[in-house]
């Protein structure tokens, strides 16, 4: 049996904006009830075949179903591209779609379609019944392909009971092929389904987070990070992937309280102290928006930093310097930014500021 199967997916928000819609709505890519609503229904675009007459058979959805919830498909077909009984000024709703549709296909994700007809008009119904309704994200028609029916003598062909009754098993072997296909991709951080991608969060021993996107992110760039792992670089990597922004960091050594040109030696041990095992990470202020998200930061931060280090996150806030005059002169500066606080033990006023000669710009 040949392993191609032709199928036409519906899958991109552009797709589904051609359809009718009611309590029902497009995010990104994926349809799903609008918020507060308990079932609702949308009707697909017809589909054309390009071929009159032409019998429509497996329809697949790729879905996501909570306990309690439901999926049903509603189907017709038909040669002629108009339906005249299918004005789009008429209401959408499930009373309309039963009279036009007749009953429903079935509920679930996997359908048996008996229309034959160049187009196929669909609409399907989502019902929630609790908290979390379903979605789908994507609608596949079979086009083409081999069939188990295909290779029996030809007085078998004909029978439909024949054909149904394979086509249980011709669906379970194209699954399996299609599964074995997939697979590559599915071990792929970019492209694996969301419960493959929990699963490769195990593998790596990452953090799961309620973020798909970001753990797809982390995920791709752990391989590599772990040859780089504990170093000054992975610690940055890591630090700006986690707050959405490059930090600075600063290490002991970073710092030279002998150096000619550290004008203020003083005031640096302060600010860094003499820890060797100590370092900074320094943010905007408005990096984070909570409290709890600085909390989450560091707790995070934990796994990536070496054994016997400590981190101090120091949030910087912007200040205009006066330079040695009282008032807004020609001679005014606007500073750099500052640190506003390092520990409960050393404040810094607004009036300091860090770098020497190359920490400032004047305007």
């Amino acid at each position: 049996m040949s392993e191609t199967q032709e199928y036409l997916t519906l899958c991109r928000r552009e797709q589904w904006e051609q359809g009718r819609f009611w309590q029902i709505e497009c995010r990104g890519d994926t349809l799903a009830l609008i918020s507060g609503a308990f079932w609702g229904i949308v009707c697909l675009r017809p589909i054309d075949s390009g071929e009159a007459g032409f019998q429509w058979s497996r329809l697949r959805l790729r879905a996501r179903v909570p306990q309690d919830a439901v999926i049903r498909v509603y189907a017709r077909a038909s040669d002629l591209s108009a339906w005249p009984e299918w004005d789009e000024e008429s209401t959408l709703d499930l009373m309309r779609v039963a009279e036009l549709f007749g009953a429903p296909k079935g509920a679930g994700t996997d359908f048996w379609l008996k229309e034959a007809g160049r187009y196929l008009y669909l609409a399907l119904e989502l019902v929630a019944g609790g908290a979390e309704g379903p979605q789908i994200d994507a609608v596949s028609l079979r086009f083409s392909g081999d069939h188990m029916v295909d290779y029996l003598p030809a007085i078998y062909r004909g029978q439909d009971f024949t054909y149904r009754y394979l086509s249980i098993f011709n669906s379970m072997f194209q699954d399996m092929e299609r599964a074995v296909e997939e697979l590559p991709r599915e071990f792929s951080a970019e492209s694996a389904s969301p419960e493959m991608l929990e699963f490769l969060a195990q593998w790596l021993c990452a953090r799961r987070t309620a973020d798909p996107g970001w753990l797809r992110r982390r995920l791709y760039q752990m391989p590599e990070g772990y040859e780089s792992m504990y170093t000054a670089g992975s610690i940055r990597q890591t630090a700006a992937l986690l707050a959405g922004r490059e930090p600075w960091l600063i290490e002991y050594f970073n710092v030279d309280f002998n150096d000619r040109e550290c004008q203020n030696p003083d005031l640096y041990r302060k600010l860094y102290g003499e820890d060797p095992y100590r370092f900074f990470l320094l943010f905007p202020q408005d990096t984070f928006a909570s409290q709890a998200e600085i909390e989450r930061f560091l707790d995070w931060m934990r796994d990536a930093i070496p054994a016997g280090t400590e981190l101090e996150l120091v949030l910087l806030k912007p200040c205009v310097q006066l330079d040695w005059h009282t008032y807004l002169g020609i001679n005014s500066r606007i500073g750099s930014y500052i640190p506003a606080q390092l520990n409960e033990m050393t404040a810094i006023h607004y009036d300091a500021t860090i770098g020497g000669e190359h920490h400032e710009r004047s305007y």
